[in-house]
């Protein structure tokens, strides 16, 4: 690997191999996370560079484990891996659906970063960005924003899911602000990825949220930390 390295979650697909793509191109050994070994190695060939496939699915703590001593140290963590099981509002939605949907979007993102800390603090700058969702924007769900229609209260799992990423990303870069670290999250837009039906019938480009997300990951000692941002670098409100 390179002498930085980076590890994207959900790497073998949608936004997040385009992220690893952008930071293999800036010189990282990027670690691409994938729970599926056949579609990560078919990623890890398609990004090139020092592209190296990690198996890794976030719900599985022995996953985590496993993967985390393939890692000494790491500059920088993008906890990408996400997913949107259903669209419907929070009145036809069971427990369930809330269940698998914070499994991946809420848990999964602790226990990453939680495992991957140790390797994390090996770096100079250490850099963490989580992908989270303008629609989890309480302040843009019932105010108009440049992303989305407010009002309505669809897709409440998901939706919720990265409301409570969005506090976990504050209260991250409080707690690891006198270590260096620089923890944001990303507002990636509408995207043409299968994370659920409106998106797959959506034209955004993945790879400008990807470039977005690199950004964040090479922010210089004197950027931001506990930010939320546009995939168009604009602030966007908690």
């Amino acid at each position: 690997m390179n002498d930085r390295t980076a590890l994207v979650t959900g790497a073998n697909k949608g936004i997040g191999r385009q992220i690893a793509r952008l930071l293999a191109a800036e010189g990282f050994g990027v670690y691409v996370g994938s729970r599926d070994a056949g579609r990560g190695r078919r990623a890890v060939e398609e990004i090139g560079g020092a592209a190296r496939l990690l198996l890794l699915d976030v719900t599985d703590p022995d996953s985590i484990a496993a993967a985390a001593e393939e890692v000494d140290r790491l500059d920088v963590l993008v906890n990408n891996a996400g997913i949107s099981p259903s669209l419907a509002p929070a009145t036809a939605s069971g427990t369930d659906d809330f269940r698998r949907t914070y499994e991946t979007n809420v848990f999964g993102v602790v226990a990453v970063t939680n495992v991957f800390l140790p390797a994390l603090r090996r770096a100079p700058h250490p850099r963490i960005v989580n992908v989270s969702s303008g629609t989890g924007s309480l302040a843009w769900s019932t105010h108009p924003n440049p992303q989305f229609t407010h009002g309505s209260g669809g897709a409440a799992a998901y939706r919720s899911s990265k409301a409570a990423l969005n506090a976990l990303t504050v209260l991250y870069a409080q707690t690891l602000a006198e270590e260096g670290f620089k923890v944001n999250a990303l507002a990636p837009g509408l995207r043409a990825t299968d994370l659920n039906p409106r998106a797959a019938a959506a034209g955004g480009d993945p790879v400008e949220a990807a470039r977005e997300a690199v950004r964040l990951a090479l922010l210089p000692d004197d950027g931001p930390t506990g930010g939320f941002f546009s995939w168009d670098g604009t602030p966007v409100p908690w």
